[in-house]
């Protein structure tokens, strides 16, 4: 799945949790906190490999990584050029439909709400209610309809791959459906 305004992929801005245009210090604080905080030294040892540990592990070589590239002014140049360019070629990606909130069914599967909708080819472009709250959406479920909520209620598209084919199709975000 993929944001016009912002791509689902974890940036290095998210892994470090400060915004695009943050300041080397703000960056430098942000690394240091999550590392003390991830750190394996700092972890309790336990005698298996939790599947829990295994996941701090995976987050340290995040920021780790995150660190390396925004700590360094070129690379972390270099870094924005792409997340810019990758943004727009977001953007120009070629969709088969246009759908909006109304077109998708929903399957409440327990954890989370997923929404759907079946492509020319027999299987489904989908997306599910945390995959959308990583994109600062909030989806809610009344009697009779979905609706989506967020901060800056400004719309937005969210380009769906389907599942089998190269078919992409594009959930428009329209804020003045809620």
């Amino acid at each position: 799945m993929l944001l016009d305004k912002n791509s689902i992929h974890e940036t290095y801005y998210d892994v470090l949790n400060v915004k695009e245009d943050a300041s080397y210090d703000e960056i430098r604080a942000s690394y240091r906190s999550a590392v003390l905080s991830l750190h394996p030294d700092k972890l309790l040892k336990t005698s298996d490999a939790s599947s829990s540990n295994q996941t701090t592990g995976d987050r340290f070589l995040k920021v780790q990584k995150a660190w390396e590239v925004l700590g360094d002014s070129s690379s972390r140049l270099f870094y924005d050029n792409e997340l810019q360019s990758s943004r727009r070629d977001v953007s120009a990606v070629d969709v088969a439909e246009d759908l909006s909130l109304e077109d998708m069914m929903a399957e409440d599967d327990g954890e989370a709400l997923e929404l759907f909708y079946q492509c020319r080819c027999g299987d489904y472009f989908s997306i599910d209610s945390l995959e959308l709250q990583k994109m600062g959406y909030s989806l809610l479920r009344g009697e009779s309809r979905i609706s989506i909520l967020n901060n800056d209620s400004l719309p937005g598209s969210v380009i769906l791959p389907c599942g089998s084919c190269s078919l992409k199709a594009r959930l428009v975000i329209n804020m003045d459906e809620h």
